[in-house]
């Protein structure tokens, strides 16, 4: 995969991803809330820190694997997990189950939200538990874990067949959708949902989903060509 197609690809997963409900999504909605949407990216920042530290350690460690037929049936595995969650995305919106969390009125208070967290007096205290808040949230969802012990191992796996470069056109595209995505909830806290409805996020889910089927069979169809 060229790195174009490594970086491309590799926000468009992570947005599908990301724009799943989650503890993640829950905190930023709830924190954005009463700080501000400068609040969303402090959390995301503490995730990707987190994430951060997971890629390298994957790619130090998948240098060695590489040279095994395992690095290829992980690729495998991977394709299958995005198959899954391309399924679950599209079922969940068909059915019903899966919606924006309801907007919060930040004005009840009285309070301007966007001022309370940059004018605080224990300002960097407070910005510190937001960073630490978005790392200790994404290692204690077993879900996050399951997504970087098959979609995102594979993905570092194919990455590298590109060099350090490869890894890090991969985390630059899966990091920039997250704060893309957690920027816009921001925004919707903070300013309403004018333009992103309900009816607006279910298509983008419906569309991320079947994007997700065409990323897990190319997956499969890597891993598989290899093994063959």
């Amino acid at each position: 995969m060229e790195l174009a197609g490594l970086f491309t690809t590799a926000f468009l997963v992570g947005l599908s991803g990301a724009m799943m409900p989650g503890p993640l999504l829950t905190v930023t909605i709830g924190e954005t809330a009463r700080h501000g949407i400068v609040a969303a990216p402090l959390i995301i920042l503490g995730h990707i820190a987190l994430e951060l530290i997971l890629v390298v350690a994957l790619a130090l460690g998948m240098v060695n694997v590489l040279k095994t037929g395992a690095s290829q049936w992980m690729a495998v595995f991977g394709g299958l997990f995005m198959l899954w969650m391309g399924w679950g995305m599209i079922r969940g919106v068909i059915a019903g189950r899966v919606s924006l969390p309801p907007h919060k009125d930040t004005s009840e208070a009285g309070v301007k939200p966007e001022q309370s967290l940059l004018n605080s007096k224990n300002d960097w205290l407070l910005k510190s538990r937001l960073v630490l808040s978005g790392g200790l949230i994404s290692l204690a969802n077993p879900y996050w874990l399951l997504w970087w012990a098959t979609v995102g191992l594979g993905y570092t796996t194919v990455a590298l067949k590109s060099g350090t470069i490869g890894v890090a056109f991969f985390f630059t595209g899966h990091a920039l959708s997250d704060l893309v995505w957690y920027f816009m909830i921001g925004a919707a806290v903070s300013g309403g949902r004018k333009y992103f409805t309900e009816a607006v996020y279910k298509v983008v889910l419906v569309v991320c989903g079947f994007f997700l089927f065409g990323m897990g069979g190319y997956f499969i169809h890597y891993g598989v060509s290899y093994i063959m």
